[in-house]
């Protein structure tokens, strides 16, 4: 069977090591006899397995220790009204900045609960010379009171990344479900980090929290137990049965990530993969990136043909060719390559050689 190159924004594709490794043990994971999927999650050897996921996540992020780790349910989604639940009580405000579909997203969902005096909106993304290029505010200069700021640094819809960071009074709060170790960052500098795994981590279903521990001493609205902060570090992210198998494969991602050199390793992989493929959108006539050099994502590369009446050919052939879910999201059309830390580069390499071969026919 020839090679199959899965540029899903997500599910994502995982690593092919892991995944034969899961299929080795899915009957018979730590010779037990059964299926990780069919232990109990209180088992002595299941917590053995969900003490080495948070060290090997400890140690290839830098947690620092007054940071605590949780395993959660819901994903990326879930933590919008999370994050809202937990920090907003008692007349709390917000800030959230826009830069894309997911943050207009977590926009809605606080403002559902919180209500619309209670959030405040920056538009931080301005379109110069037809490419879409995000401005960061000085945030110190904003005479107000939130609880928090929240951003979304890469936008997986729109293929927007920020690579700044933020100059903020208050506790930053950061959605990185589509680049969380993808590339070396400070986590010091965030009151909370969450990610949805299904991208860099995981399966779906599974969201990792990082939080402060000064962040838990903040009023909460009444909330479900099963998303109460608080509650899942009391419970060692276990208040309730938790998604064991989705666990166990992050597990064995993180110790991946730890084989193949750590996220330095991979942010210079991410680095190159993105540099050539955008290389081919910039010396290609036949393509175009709508988002301005500085900003464009290494994980999500967004780009259209000139052509658009080639789009339904263009995706054809390449599925033909074994390069698979290129479609673009459906709010913004074109084409989109999520190239996430499991995309080895023969996988972008190509892609590169198929758009080069498609716009040299196609002229």
């Amino acid at each position: 069977m020839s090679a199959i190159f899965n540029f899903c924004a997500g599910p994502a594709m995982l690593p092919q090591a892991v995944m034969q490794k899961a299929q080795q043990e899915l009957l018979n994971w730590n010779d037990q006899g059964v299926s990780v999927m069919e232990i109990s999650h209180r088992s002595k050897e299941f917590i053995a397995l969900t003490q080495q996921a948070e060290s090997n996540l400890r140690e290839l992020m830098e947690i620092p220790d007054n940071y605590h780790v949780l395993f959660m349910h819901g994903g990326g989604r879930g933590q919008f009204s999370a994050v809202v639940n937990n920090f907003l009580g008692d007349n709390g405000k917000a800030l959230y900045l826009i830069d894309g579909s997911w943050s207009k997203a977590a926009v809605e969902e606080a403002e559902k609960l919180a209500g619309k005096d209670n959030i405040d909106c920056i538009n931080i993304v301005d379109t110069v010379a037809g490419k879409r290029q995000v401005s960061v505010p000085d945030l110190t200069q904003i005479d107000k009171d939130y609880r928090y700021v929240h951003y979304c640094p890469n936008e997986t819809v729109d293929g927007i990344e920020i690579f700044e960071s933020l100059n903020s009074p208050w506790p930053v709060i950061a959605d990185m479900s589509s680049n969380i170790l993808s590339r070396k960052i400070d986590v010091s500098q965030f009151g909370l980090i969450y990610a949805g795994a299904q991208k860099n981590i995981g399966p779906s279903g599974l969201s990792i929290v990082i939080v402060r521990e000064d962040m838990l001493a903040l009023p909460s609205l009444t909330q479900s137990s099963i998303m109460d902060y608080r509650l899942a570090v009391a419970n060692d992210s276990m208040y309730n049965t938790p998604p064991t198998f989705a666990w166990y494969l992050a597990a064995e991602v993180f110790s991946w990530l730890k084989s193949v050199g750590g996220v330095a390793e991979m942010e210079l992989r991410n680095i190159e993969k993105a540099k050539r493929l955008y290389q081919c959108i910039d010396q290609l006539d036949f393509y175009v990136s709508g988002v301005a050099p500085q900003n464009r994502s290494r994980m999500n590369v967004t780009f259209q043909l000139t052509n658009s009446e080639l789009d339904s050919k263009f995706l054809a052939e390449a599925q033909a060719a074994g390069l698979v879910a290129l479609k673009g999201h459906r709010m913004v059309g074109g084409m989109r390559a999520s190239i996430y830390n499991a995309m080895p580069l023969e996988g972008v390499d190509a892609l590169v050689k198929f758009m080069t071969d498609f716009a040299a026919k196609n002229a």
